[in-house]
């Protein structure tokens, strides 16, 4: 095969017309209904490593990493081979009756990282289409094991789980379900485990029995002969990278466990190293659930795939029923995608040797630096794990009240730093950082000096414009 070469620079504004096309052809995720249809966005022109380089030439870190999920880094050699010599193999198999050996390879080497009993994987196309799974899965179970009723989920406030119809269902952020419909009579929503929200004067300790005597309430408000699952992130990331109270997840664990209630933990962020293990329930956080869903940083971003990792005991619930001829009615024409799965297993191999050491090694320094930022006024905590932050930036500390900000900080700051070379994710009164985890100390140092520069601007800004006094 010939050598993949290096695109050239691509400076100076995109094709001509081409922000008109997108404007007059495109539609664009989560638009709002004012420019739904005609909105053209930042282009980005090429990447390598941790930089991308946008239409204008401009050189900056990839503060997000794509979606969370650029995990390895821009063009890598390795996973764009294997994606091509695999096309050139076996470009696609029908799930439905044939099997690729990739799939069947992949599903045995995640089975061999999975706390507990998850042998078994179920591989979809992405993050939602992995919750999706899950869900549809819980009521498979327990229709075949004669509990119809069985069906509640409980999710939280912060959460995010996807934009398929149930997924979406879940989600309890800011503004995601303020114009969609939703599976409401399916899902109880339960308080958000966010430490530096809880009621003023409740110790760390206080807000976990707090959290954990609600969800016990709930139980014996709606049954647990008609809860079927619980869905949580370990570390709630779009919501705002919420690190929940120390045991907090396991003492959740325990009473599903003891109320039969499926503990799906949503790892579709927070696997394949952005905590620096494969998957991050039982290692970091002690906990073995029953599903676990992922995506995203399973290919580096390199190819759309997810996955559920399923309990051997679930199964074996199943083969053991009174109904053999029941068919679990779902897929996906991209199910076990043998390209994706080879780009994955190659990704693994890269984690396994080497990724996963580099990015538990910089992380406490990536902790470190990004925590120097609360001496800023502006910014009310900085907080994360691995190699996922949050600037969380407030009107004053007393208070901790975002909403006298403009709600368009996060955007503020996300706009200089574009300027001075680095990409954030910008949440409302947030700014999310999840770098590659090839990132170098020396990139994180480039990457808290111009986002502290961002923030100090933003101030000047929002002092200017009356909208602040801090």
């Amino acid at each position: 095969m010939a050598a993949i070469k290096k695109p050239a620079d691509q400076a100076g504004d995109p094709a001509p017309g081409r922000f008109q096309d997108a404007e007059r052809h495109l539609i664009q995720p989560w638009p709002f209904a004012g420019t739904i249809g005609n909105e053209a966005r930042t282009p980005i022109r090429s990447a390598d490593g941790v930089y991308i380089t946008d239409g204008q030439g401009r050189r900056l870190i990839d503060g997000p990493a794509g979606m969370w999920c650029v995990n390895l880094g821009h063009r890598r050699e390795e996973l764009a081979r294997v994606m091509a010599e695999q096309a050139m193999e076996l470009s696609y198999n029908t799930p439905w009756y044939t099997m690729s050996d990739p799939s069947v390879v992949l599903a045995k080497r995640l089975a061999a990282h999975a706390p507990g009993d998850l042998e078994h994987v179920f591989f979809t196309t992405g993050g939602s289409s992995a919750v999706e799974t899950a869900l549809r899965f819980t009521q498979f179970y327990n229709n075949v094991r004669g509990r119809p009723d069985k069906k509640m989920i409980l999710s939280r406030g912060g959460a995010y789980h996807g934009s398929t119809y149930l997924s979406a269902s879940l989600n309890g952020r800011p503004r995601d379900r303020d114009w969609m419909d939703g599976a409401d009579d399916l899902v109880v929503k339960l308080s958000c485990p966010d430490p530096f929200r809880r009621p003023a004067g409740m110790t760390l300790a206080g807000f976990t029995n707090f959290l954990v005597d609600e969800f016990s309430d709930t139980i014996d408000r709606i049954g647990g002969d008609r809860i079927g699952a619980f869905v949580a992130e370990p570390i709630q990331a779009s919501g705002g990278v919420i690190v929940p109270p120390p045991g907090y997840l396991p003492r959740i664990r325990d009473l599903c466990r003891d109320n039969d209630i499926l503990y799906v933990s949503d790892e579709v962020v927070t696997a394949f190293g952005r905590l620096g293990e494969v998957f991050a329930s039982g290692d970091l956080f002690g906990i073995e659930p029953d599903m676990i869903t992922f995506a995203k940083g399973v290919t580096s971003g390199y190819f759309p795939l997810g996955g559920v990792m399923i309990s051997a005991r679930l199964t074996e619930d199943l083969r053991r029923s009174n109904h053999p001829q029941a068919m679990f009615g779902h897929g996906y024409t991209y199910s076990s995608h043998p390209i994706g799965c080879a780009v994955a297993l190659k990704n693994l191999d890269l984690l396994e040797d080497g990724g996963l050491d580099h990015a538990r090694a910089v992380a406490p320094y990536f902790q470190a630096r990004l925590k120097t930022l609360e001496d800023l006024p502006l910014v009310g905590e900085v907080r994360g794990a691995g190699l996922m932050a949050c600037v969380e930036c407030v009107a004053d500390r007393e208070s901790r009240n975002p909403l006298a900000l403009d709600n368009a900080v996060g955007r503020r700051i996300d706009a200089h730093c574009h300027e001075l070379g680095l990409l954030v994710r910008p949440l409302i009164n947030m700014c999310v950082m999840s770098p590659p985890l090839v990132i170098t100390r020396d990139q994180i140092d480039d990457m808290v000096a111009i986002l502290r520069e961002g923030i100090a601007r933003t101030m000047d800004d929002l002092r200017r414009e009356g909208l602040w006094r801090g």
